[in-house]
């Protein structure tokens, strides 16, 4: 795939520039590893497929082994550069004094700002550029959670950080809070090495988890999952695990705010991940007034936008019958007893139940 005009170049020269490069363009670390995983890999996804763990995911299931296996999914591919960006808006409500607010709506703090699938491909987008116009032409493609890509495993492999027990990546000088992307590249680029982990005996992202999503050490049950019922599931959230969810409308953050690591994370320096629309503080009766006009509005560019007003509805109507019983609470889930939508109205009188208000009221 690389253009044979252009000499050869110094790969190991330039992997050290491929570093730096990332660096300029707000990336905090960017690592090298080979286009393949171990066998265990494979087992372990089938593991997982075949408890059923993946849910309604069925996207899983259809990419099958190719999430392990890049140089199928790119054909060419030699080596993958893994990097991460931190996103925590340090300016953002203390996160743990929304989630102990029941009137309060609490939004994962990665969601807060832009959509970050948009912001790293493009930054991933002018890495491979400057590396084209350094090289030439060279075979590659961009990755952010966008297509059937272990970015943990690979990061993991690749010495970005190690993956924790709550299965997201851990590194000792930023905690878990940052997205990661790669980019695949059909370039020999020397390798860098796996780093060690570092969780040692602790437990407390598996015993804090609300809904006991992480069955064991690095797995997570996604129907279990507070992210995966507030942004994957299409249909009706089970009713054994409503109430579990709290005030958690979008996402959920709870195994790495109380990760030790994190103590060392490293707050957003792009203003893409800054908070919009006040969504770190603001109650959960307000969003549910939001009509589908000002949810399109608000939420455009935003990795909220992809679930919808409707699923957006549903979850602020368990949120609010999670939520203490006031006047406001009880009004905004009137108001919306008589929705069009089916699911919104199952769920609307779920919480009014909560709050003792039965269908004949």
């Amino acid at each position: 795939m690389t253009d044979k005009s252009y000499q050869k170049p110094d790969y190991p020269e330039l992997a050290r520039q491929i570093k730096a490069w990332a660096s300029e363009l707000g990336f905090h670390d960017a690592r090298i590893t080979r286009a393949s995983l171990p066998d265990e890999a494979a087992l372990e996804l089938q593991n997982w497929l075949d408890k059923g763990y993946h849910g309604e995911m069925t996207y899983m299931e259809r990419h099958g082994m190719l999430r392990v296996r890049p140089a199928e999914l790119v054909p060419g591919t030699l080596t993958v550069i893994s990097v991460r960006i931190p996103y925590w808006p340090a300016t953002a409500r203390d996160a743990e004094t929304v989630l102990g607010d029941g009137t309060q709506a609490y939004i994962s703090r990665y969601a807060l700002g832009r959509d970050y699938h948009k912001v790293i491909r493009q930054r991933l987008q002018k890495l491979a550029d400057r590396m084209a116009a350094d090289i030439g032409p060279f075979g590659y493609r961009v990755f952010t959670d966008s297509a059937p890509v272990a970015e943990v495993a690979l990061a993991s492999q690749a010495g970005l950080g190690w993956r924790g027990k709550h299965s997201l990546l851990l590194t000792r000088d930023a905690g878990s809070l940052f997205f990661l992307g790669e980019l695949f590249t059909d370039l020999p680029l020397p390798e860098d090495e796996a780093t060690d982990g570092h969780c040692g005996r602790c437990t407390r992202c598996i015993d804090v988890c609300p809904t006991g999503a992480i069955v064991a050490p690095g797995t997570v049950d996604a129907r279990r999952c507070v992210s995966y019922l507030t942004i994957e599931l299409d249909g009706a959230i089970p009713e054994p695990l409503r109430p579990l969810i709290g005030n958690r409308v979008y996402g959920c953050d709870d195994c790495q705010l109380f990760c030790p690591w994190n103590r060392f994370a490293v707050p957003a320096e792009q203003s893409d991940f800054a908070v919009r629309h006040g969504l770190d503080d603001v109650s959960l009766a307000e969003l549910f007034g939001w009509d589908a006009q000002t949810f399109a509005a608000r939420m455009a560019g935003s990795a909220i936008n992809r679930i919808g007003h409707e699923r957006w509805l549903r979850n602020l109507a368990v949120g609010l019958g999670n939520a203490p019983t006031t006047d406001a609470v009880v009004e905004a889930l009137l108001s919306r007893r008589d929705d069009p939508s089916v699911l919104v109205r199952e769920h609307v009188a779920w919480a009014l139940a909560r709050h003792g208000v039965m269908p004949d009221d």
